[in-house]
């Protein structure tokens, strides 16, 4: 028997290798739901993310802007602060404008999670709040733009006919480097004509 390594048997042993191994995790992930210890978090939880349940292993501490930017791979939210401080990471949680960065996404099982990447509509058009701000020229450098349009989706959900005071006061929590304020406004009240 020659016992040299050939390339096919080198192929083989990957292939059983990978099979092994991947039948091992599916057996260890199983058990290891049965055998969690009492107040134990669960590692692999299902989350509603733009209308779809995404599966995702995250860790008891993770944050759902870490969740959403890398490990579903949802950019439009972005991350600047990181300690609830801006609003540029801001999503909506149950149509409540939220910041992502200070929830746990262990916090938002069971809940509805937009991205601003989930307000476009399915023939492709955009949201009328993202319309709106484009019409205004409301993005300066844009990196604060995905949180403001989505305290602009929650405000114009909760009161769809704001005063320019409702408003303001509704994108409060979004700092803009660019110090463009009156543009986003200004774009709040024209979506506001959209909508009604």
């Amino acid at each position: 028997m020659n016992s040299r390594l050939t390339r096919r048997h080198f192929i083989k042993g990957v292939i059983y290798s990978s099979a092994a191994a991947t039948s091992g995790a599916g057996f260890y992930l199983a058990n290891a739901a049965s055998n969690r210890q009492p107040g134990a978090v669960e590692r692999l939880i299902a989350i509603n993310v733009n209308g779809r349940t995404r599966r995702v292993d995250v860790q008891p501490q993770e944050t759902l802007a870490h969740t959403l930017r890398n490990r579903l791979n949802l950019t439009g939210t972005k991350v600047s602060c990181n300690r609830g401080e801006c609003g540029s990471c801001t999503v909506l949680i149950d149509d409540t404008a939220i910041y992502s960065c200070s929830i746990l996404t262990q916090q938002v099982k069971g809940k509805e999670i937009t991205t601003v990447e989930g307000l476009r509509a399915a023939d492709g058009s955009l949201h009328p709040v993202q319309q709106a701000f484009i019409e205004e020229l409301s993005p300066q450098c844009g990196f604060c733009t995905p949180g403001q349009v989505m305290s602009a989706v929650a405000l114009l959900r909760a009161n769809p006919n704001p005063t320019r005071e409702q408003a303001r006061l509704g994108l409060s929590g979004n700092l803009c480097r660019c110090g463009a304020y009156d543009h986003y406004l200004n774009g709040v009240m024209r979506a506001a004509e959209l909508i009604s």
